[in-house]
């Protein structure tokens, strides 16, 4: 009885160490079906690498290439006629891929490019005394104040002026007493005082302290530095006690009310900010903006990035746009109606462009196009496509890859044999470039 019980415990452990055996054959068999040969860059398919890993290039997933892709193109995608590649629905659907229609569009968008206030350069101010001198008192003068007209800056002292306006008021009461009580003719004293008069000013005084000596007729002790014009103050070189020299800048003084903005625009879009076009300037937050045009200008040229830098002249109501300031720049644009695709449907080599278009169930061509406007998220194109094709409009680098990979098994001495054969020549081997 012990003895049949071993027996049969023996021929138990037989039966299960056959299943065994005859389960991991065949696990192992099965994979070997699916077993990959090397792995390719997604991108540039003529990259191999034995093992799966990192694309060194452009930092994707490797891609496994099995031996029943190489030999047949049953598996749903794959080579039919020359050009041409073939791509299931199921496979389309597992890599994402989509389809798309050639449309005729028009496009209306808006280009925004960023730019910097800078003040207009025909009103800018910069004021200074023709004569040397110091300073006794200055008064509101602060960079970046507004200041109006003839608003009193500082005071200043030089002997120069004394004489000149002794001259001034001597010549002017020579004028009116001798001046005809018509009015009619001027007198060589009127002359005379016209010419001091344009000395005092050629000195630095303001017609408005030539009026005022005219009326007081009294020669001034001090002479005021006044604002030239309703503005703001950018600049300031004067502080109590300072001695200056003739022609020294005081003040530099800038009328606001007009303003530059002078815009960087790449590539394409610089032939849409052609002189006169109408565009608008938004403030940093975004929530008001003022009319703008191109200017008359040429355009600069960055030296170092090549943009092109566009000038926008603007009416700055309420002095809220300031020098060096960043803006926002609007340009509305519109183009005729034209046949356009999506932009990612377009494969740039740099030298030519092309897109994969349907030309049967499942069947794909590369054919070459020209593009025209780029707008948005879309491009048009001006030769190669008509109105109602299907094209490939997302992973387009994935079916391009395909190509490329069917293109290189193709074109090698024995396919999915060489490949196996590299690496068992050098186990070692991790890349094989074709």
């Amino acid at each position: 009885m012990h003895r049949k019980v071993l027996y049969l415990l023996l021929i138990a452990s037989a039966l299960i160490a056959a299943f065994a055996f005859g389960y991991f054959k065949a696990s192992n068999a099965d994979q070997g079906i699916r077993q990959a040969i090397y792995y390719v860059d997604p991108m540039h398919p003529g990259y191999r690498s034995a093992k799966p890993g990192i694309a060194p290039d452009c930092g994707m997933q490797l891609v496994p290439v099995y031996a029943e892709d190489l030999a047949s193109s049953s598996s749903g995608a794959g080579k039919t006629a020359s050009g041409q590649l073939r791509v299931s629905a199921a496979l389309r659907q597992l890599y994402g891929i989509q389809l798309a229609p050639v449309q005729r569009t028009s496009s209306h968008n808006t280009i925004r490019v960023f730019g910097r206030v800078t003040a207009d350069e025909t009103r800018i101010f910069r004021v200074n005394l023709g004569t040397d001198g110091y300073v006794k008192e200055t008064k509101n003068d602060a960079v970046g104040n507004r200041v109006a007209k003839d608003q009193h800056l500082a005071v200043v002292y030089s002997p120069e002026f004394l004489s000149v306006a002794g001259g001034y008021l001597s010549a002017n009461e020579r004028t009116i007493a001798g001046m005809p009580k018509d009015n009619s003719v001027a007198t060589p004293n009127a002359a005379s005082a016209q010419a001091r008069a344009d000395r005092l000013r050629n000195l630095g005084m303001s017609d408005a302290q030539i009026t005022e000596l005219s009326t007081t007729r009294k020669i001034p002790e001090d002479v005021y530095v006044v604002a030239p014009t309703d503005g703001i103050i950018l600049s300031r070189n004067i502080s109590p006690g300072l001695r200056f020299e003739r022609h020294t800048d005081l003040y530099t003084v800038a009328d606001l009310s007009h303003i530059w903005v002078s815009a960087e625009v790449f590539g394409d879009e610089a032939k849409f900010f052609r002189p006169g076009a109408s565009a608008r300037v938004f403030l940093p937050n975004g929530e008001e903006s003022f009319p703008a045009h191109v200017s008359d200008a040429l355009p600069e040229v960055d030296t170092v990035t090549h943009e092109l830098k566009i000038r926008l002249e603007v009416d700055n109501l309420g002095y809220k746009l300031r020098p060096e300031m960043y803006v926002s720049v609007d340009l509305p644009t519109a183009f005729p109606p034209g046949l356009s695709i999506p932009q990612d449907a377009v494969v740039d080599s740099g030298t030519s462009k092309h897109v994969f278009v349907k030309i049967a169930q499942d069947i794909f061509e590369s054919r070459r196009v020209e593009t025209g406007w780029n707008m948005g998220d879309r491009i048009e194109v001006v030769k190669g496509l008509k109105e109602g094709e299907e094209i490939v409009s997302s992973g387009t680098f994935l079916i391009d890859s395909e190509s490329k990979l069917r293109l290189t098994a193709t074109n090698g001495k024995s396919g999915a044999f060489d490949a196996r054969a590299d690496i068992a020549r050098d186990p070692q081997h991790t890349e094989a470039w074709p």
